[in-house]
């Protein structure tokens, strides 16, 4: 008997509205952990999170049935909804609608998963991968 066997790994990057440093410390750490609570429920396996104030790294191996774009909806939802109503009840917190994907190798896997967990330190630095910082521009202004 055969069985569907996958190994999708896909790189994550999505921005808080209009870029606002809206993931402080504490509020970071605990949409973190809603993050890969719903990555669980939905069999993803998380390899690696990190992000700055702003925006949000993620790498994940994803099962056949699960489309990118639903497990986005599905992630952005529930941590936009936790930090909305129970973390930060009254403030402003709001994910963009749009974020950016990129298959990666299993060989790239250990690397990828390094430069997630060193965000900070390669903000701090300047020694951004801009492979690995393409996510989608602020949303324009309208007049």
């Amino acid at each position: 008997m055969y069985q569907t066997q996958t190994a999708l790994y896909v790189h994550l990057v999505w921005a808080t509205w209009d870029r606002l440093p809206l993931l402080g410390d504490e509020l970071r750490r605990r949409v973190y952990h809603a993050i890969g609570a719903k990555c669980q429920e939905l069999g993803v396996q998380l390899l690696a999170i990190g992000g700055v104030e702003d925006h949000v790294h993620l790498l994940v191996c994803i099962p056949a049935a699960l489309s990118v774009a639903d497990l986005i909806r599905q992630v952005k939802g529930t941590s936009s909804h936790l930090a909305t109503h129970q973390l930060a009840p009254g403030q402003f917190f709001k994910w963009q609608g749009a974020y950016g994907a990129c298959s990666v190798s299993p060989r790239h896997l250990p690397q990828v998963c390094d430069y997630i967990a060193r965000q900070r330190d390669h903000h701090a630095a300047g020694t951004l991968h801009p492979a690995l910082e393409q996510q989608p521009p602020p949303p324009a202004a309208t007049a």
